[in-house]
């Protein structure tokens, strides 16, 4: 029988399991009972012992080693079945704390470190939603009213809102108050539908979809938040030394993944600009744009092309999403070398663009995926989507005064494609006359 502890680290029974334990001095200990889980696991690759983890400490890496190689093109997930196995949850619940905790012990909260640990909440969710059986209505029932669903206020979400994890536009709402669960949302609005069910209008806008989304993003706050304490706390009360150590896996961990000499995506790895390479619709940007397409050439065109051609400009061969702050970790790149080339290129617009719209200082901001504010910070990372370049063809339908193609263009369809295909044939060139 699974229960909600195996989703909700934050129910009162997890909190419960985390009172019992009592000293963290055993956490590294070899636990006999969790390798036998992991072992006894359908699916389990039991090839290669060093898989399955061995003790809590190791669990709690091993969640966000989880996480770190499952955005790769070759993750297996027999590797970590074990995860996905409700017999876990109690070790797991134990290995969630730890990791949380070194996350906040060790690193600051806006750091990427943290950042990683806060994403692997929500995705631990999301994928063990997914496998749950006919239990998983009533699991989800359950985690929405220890989350404290019930009688909510979307005022009450603000933080949840404002951080960009979940938007108002997905939430049902009756005068103020959110419309989470069925029961209730037919009470309130069957005397209202109309050659509709009610159940099944229910199912088309809340439904599993809007539910799990909005426990997985529920989860990461409360996460995010307990990081934040556990920050705070560090600085005046001492820190065990196995949080310490699991720290240090952490940066060892996340180090080792995505390295880009070493790891997942070899070429993903910031590369300086080749302004000879830049295609004729970026060339013309840079000149300056008159007004009308003045807005549109600078923040959607110009901002996604400098910023993946400095930052990550293998994205479209990679199809590894990444942000900022993983190829740029200090934002130093970010501030220093690619803001100044779109701000000066919007100074040689015709008006210059800040003049008469300076909001659009934060439409970049938020392109860049950092949410609407006056300059990039690690805080406000994955308030907003860092957007990759516009295809060909939406220049030509929206900027079509700056698409000059010349022959590169005939077989291009992307303006950092081309840019990637001239940059290696002008090395190719050098390279030959050398």
């Amino acid at each position: 029988m699974v229960s909600s502890l195996f989703i909700n680290p934050f129910s009162e029974d997890a909190r419960e399991i985390v009172r019992k334990y009592g000293s963290l001095d055993t956490i590294a200990d070899t636990r006999d009972e969790l390798l036998e889980i992991g072992r006894r696991t359908r699916g389990q690759n039991l090839a290669d012992n060093s898989l399955l983890p061995g003790s809590i400490a190791e669990l709690a890496v091993k969640r966000l080693e989880w996480y770190l190689r499952r955005q790769r093109k070759d993750f297996n997930h027999r590797d970590y079945a074990y995860l996905m196995n409700p017999e876990i949850e109690e070790y797991d619940v134990l290995a969630f704390y730890i990791l949380a905790q070194a996350a906040g012990a060790g690193f600051m909260k806006a750091s990427r470190e943290a950042r990683l640990v806060v994403e692997s909440a929500g995705a631990m969710v999301e994928d063990r939603l997914n496998v749950l059986g006919s239990e998983r209505e009533d699991i989800i029932a359950d985690v929405l009213y220890e989350l404290g669903s019930e009688g909510l206020r979307w005022t009450e979400l603000a933080d949840l809102l404002g951080s960009g994890k979940l938007k108002l536009t997905d939430l049902i709402l009756n005068r103020g108050r959110v419309i989470i669960d069925r029961d209730e949302f037919i009470t309130s609005f069957q005397d209202i539908i109309r050659d509709r069910s009610p159940d099944r209008l229910y199912d088309i806008l809340v439904g599993l979809e809007v539910r799990e989304t909005m426990i997985s993003r529920m989860i990461m706050q409360r996460t995010e938040e307990y990081i934040g304490r556990v920050r705070e706390m560090s600085s005046t009360v001492e820190v065990h030394p196995i949080i310490l150590e699991t720290a240090e896996r952490i940066r060892e961990t996340v180090e080792r993944i995505m390295s880009f000499t070493g790891g997942p995506v070899k070429s993903a790895r910031p590369g300086k600009l080749v302004p000879e390479a830049f295609p004729p619709c970026i060339r013309g940007t840079l000149d300056g744009v008159k007004s009308g397409n003045r807005n549109d050439a600078i923040v959607l065109l110009l901002t996604s092309f400098i910023s993946y051609a400095r930052l990550y400009p293998s994205v479209f061969r990679d199809r590894t999403p990444m942000k900022v702050s993983d190829l740029d970790p200090d934002l130093r790149i970010t501030l220093g070398e690619i803001l100044p080339v779109i701000y000066d290129a919007a100074d040689r617009c015709e008006p210059p663009l800040f003049e008469d719209d300076p909001q659009e200082k934060l439409n970049i901001t938020a392109k860049l995926g950092f949410g609407v504010h006056d300059m990039p910070e690690l805080e406000n990372e994955g308030e907003s989507k860092w957007y990759t370049p516009m295809s060909c063809e939406k220049i030509k339908i929206h900027l079509p005064d700056l698409c000059r193609p010349d022959k590169l263009c005939s077989s291009i369809s992307n303006p950092l494609t081309y840019y990637n295909r001239k940059r290696w044939k002008l090395r190719s060139r050098g390279e030959k006359e050398e």
